[in-house]
């Protein structure tokens, strides 16, 4: 088990940048995937950037090229750097640990952090 706690939303111009960050309660060095999802009203949660143990990311195709995830085993943190932010980028953004246990997936989140882009 693990709880994920997420921080750094709020209001930004287009084109602006935020970093959002998410802290473990425990190690994440033995998480599978830590990911991040977003969620805007009415609407399912869309995979936004995801990490994997062994190094891999990806990322949804709109995108690729601005956000940024990584991981901090140290710290037990996992990060998503937005840059040229865009309004349709606004949404509640989640954090997600998906953890292998026996013969089984669990996911947590967190509670979720908002970010605006608006003028």
């Amino acid at each position: 088990q693990v709880q994920l706690v997420e921080s750094g939303g709020g209001l930004v111009q287009p084109g602006g940048s935020l970093r959002l960050s998410c802290a473990a309660s425990r190690s994440i060095a033995s998480i599978y995937a830590m990911n991040w999802y977003r969620q805007t009203p009415g609407n399912q949660r869309e995979l936004v950037a995801s990490t994997t143990t062994g190094g891999t990311t990806n990322y949804a195709d709109s995108v690729k090229g601005r956000f940024t995830i990584s991981r901090d085993n140290a710290k037990n943190t996992v990060n998503l750097q937005m840059n040229s932010l865009r309004p349709e980028d606004t949404a509640v953004y989640y954090c997600n640990a998906r953890i292998f246990v026996a013969t089984s997936w669990y996911y947590y989140w967190g509670q979720g952090t908002q970010v605006t882009v608006a003028s």
